[in-house]
């Protein structure tokens, strides 16, 4: 199994910035590519960045220039920056895991990001 932990969430004002951090731990040799994604109050979850082994990477249209996923493969490590925040980013933000191999999604718990003035 693999554990995901994020954290880095909190309430920021609009324009402000955060940078979220989710750790893998566990079978790790399983994980491919590894992503945010991010549930609105009322709404479904959807996808905000997603990196692969080889740091090939991609963005929901909605964070292009003001998001950036990075990924730090000894440490297990996937990062979230976030810039010029805005209300409507206010969500819970999981981090997720892909195996291809095992065909498996794994998640962390959520961390929440409050975007209010």
């Amino acid at each position: 199994q693999v554990q995901l932990v994020e954290s880095g969430g909190g309430l920021v004002q609009p324009g402000g910035s955060l940078r979220l951090s989710c750790a893998a731990s566990g079978s790790i040799f399983r994980i491919d590519d590894m992503g945010w994604y991010r549930q609105a109050p009322g709404k479904e979850r959807e996808l905000v960045a997603t990196i692969t082994r080889s740091r090939v990477i991609n963005y929901a249209d909605s964070v292009k220039g003001r998001f950036t996923i990075s990924r730090d493969l000894p440490k297990n490590t996937v990062y979230l920056q976030m810039n010029s925040l805005k209300p409507e980013d206010t969500a819970v933000y999981y981090c997720n895991a892909h195996s291809g191999i095992f065909a498996m999604d794994y998640w962390g718990k959520g961390t929440l990001v409050t975007v209010s003035p």
